[in-house]
């Protein structure tokens, strides 16, 4: 589960501990990866810790590796880290955009190439029948927006490599599912530089459980059935 140190991620993590999932938990800020966890065990769930940033893409590929070797098997891959900076192209900062693309985009690339190998094992020898690679992506993958180019045009990258993904894989057992949430009370929407609310009330826009509950519930059909995508929105967002 990348991302996990808040929002999404951490609401994931603690839905699939719930589930039975021995879960990893991968972001930058160890301390709060710590605390989700002890939270996890405390209640009776499995959890490993691994600080990492993916947007590195030699660390992200080890994050994959390393939590292979924390439980043996990896079942389920979910990709969730992301990065938002808003603004015009024309004063845009580009180590801005360069980090959008390489966290947004080029993580998911990386993880979910060196997690393939794994997830196949999984499906193949796992009790499940099935492995699952979920990418969480944006209503912004679908919907574009002035001063939002760049994060909408990572977004759009991780539908269509899903997308293709699927595709190829389908047909060996891995389900691959886009989770497009829209507005979402998290540190990522409501901080510096993050997304308006668009005339939306925050006390109307989703929580992050509410997006783990989609997750959670793409992950946890029955081996013959896929969802492959979910966009869920709060009932008050009209774009």
């Amino acid at each position: 589960m990348t991302g996990a140190s808040s929002g999404i991620g951490a609401a994931t993590a603690l839905s699939l501990a719930r589930q039975g999932a021995a879960v990893t938990v991968v972001a930058r800020r160890t301390g709060r990866l710590e605390e989700l966890a002890t939270l996890i065990r405390e209640r009776g769930g499995s959890c490993s810790v691994l600080t990492a940033d993916l947007a590195d893409a030699v660390q992200a590929r080890r994050a994959v590796e390393d939590a292979v070797d924390r439980f043996a098997r990896l079942d389920v891959l979910v990709n969730n880290a992301g990065y938002v900076a808003m603004g015009p192209v024309e004063e845009g900062n580009p180590a801005d955009w360069e980090r959008m693309v390489n966290l947004n985009f080029n993580a998911v690339l990386h993880m979910s190439q060196t997690a393939l190998p794994h997830l196949l094992r999984a499906a193949a020898d796992g009790p499940r029948g099935i492995a699952d690679l979920v990418n969480v992506s944006s209503v912004g993958g679908r919907v574009v927006r002035k001063n939002n180019g760049i994060y909408s045009a990572t977004k759009h990258a991780v539908g269509a490599f899903s997308e293709a993904l699927r595709q190829e894989v389908t047909g060996r057992s891995i389900r691959v599912g886009l989770i497009e949430p829209g507005m979402t009370a998290t540190e990522m929407a409501t901080g510096p530089g993050s997304a308006a609310a668009r005339g939306i009330p925050q006390n109307v826009w989703l929580r992050a459980e509410d997006v783990a509950r989609a997750i959670t519930f793409v992950i946890t059909q029955p081996a013959h059935v896929a969802i492959n995508e979910i966009m869920v929105r709060p009932t008050a967002q009209e774009h």
